[in-house]
């Protein structure tokens, strides 16, 4: 994998910018999964992008 890695502890201070709710974590992908909004928010060299306009849609 490259770059930085995504710090789990993040999550707890971490929320979906459009409902509030938690997150979840997917190392494969590297993203955060917002169930509720339906939305992916990416990781980019460790960070998350949490904009709703950079979210992956969820099917």
């Amino acid at each position: 994998m490259d770059g930085p890695l995504f710090d789990r502890r993040m999550l707890e201070a971490l929320v979906c910018p459009r409902t509030g709710a938690r997150l979840d974590y997917d190392a494969e992908r590297q993203e955060l999964i917002s169930k509720p909004a339906g939305l992916a928010y990416p990781i980019r060299n460790g960070i998350p992008v949490m904009l709703v306009d950079e979210a992956r849609r969820l099917d």
